[in-house]
């Protein structure tokens, strides 16, 4: 499958603003705290450790692309520190450590999250899963329903810096 997703930056105002239309307007499909590891490398390799489950997990293609093939593996929760400790093992390194709240919903079968990262900021994310030859349907719909809810899509670049800036300096901005 192909993830097709476009997010945004939203202010604390605006934040509030969308999730009281979603708690409205779409199904909850709950909360969650999520720790996330990104790992050094020529892929996007991450561990995540969440309120239910571990997961491996990685995504070919560019950073903050529009469109990604994601692989994913779902473990018991408590094999997060199993799963560092194998991927240091091979030689891999911990590039960043994420710290997310997230809020998530399916909006007329669009997956939406709100999501609050220490240190970074807070996001809104409108997700479709489909395949090669729908992802550019699928794009143009999820560009639609941003117009329909008053939020500019963030601009990859701007997403760009702010990743970087984050990288750099992720262990002073959670502390």
């Amino acid at each position: 499958m192909i993830e097709v997703e476009l997010r945004s930056f939203v202010s604390e105002d605006e934040f509030a603003r969308l999730l009281s239309f979603f708690a409205a307007s779409a199904k909850a499909r709950g909360d969650d705290e999520q720790v996330t590891f990104y790992f050094n490398g020529p892929e996007d390799l991450r561990i995540q450790q969440n309120k239910t489950h571990s997961k491996v997990w990685l995504k070919k293609g560019k950073l903050h692309d529009d469109a990604r093939e994601e692989i994913e593996i779902k473990c018991a929760k408590d094999d997060f520190a199993r799963l560092e400790s194998l991927f240091l093992a091979l030689g891999y390194t911990v590039n960043i450590k994420w710290f997310r709240k997230r809020k998530s919903f399916d909006w007329n079968g669009i997956t939406v999250t709100l999501d609050d990262t220490k240190g970074y900021g807070k996001i809104l994310e409108l997700e479709l899963l489909t395949t090669e030859a729908q992802k550019d349907a699928a794009l143009r719909r999820l560009k639609e329903c941003f117009n329909e809810l008053r939020i500019a899509v963030t601009p990859k670049e701007e997403f760009e810096r702010k990743f970087a800036f984050y990288k750099e300096n992720w262990k002073s901005l959670i502390s």
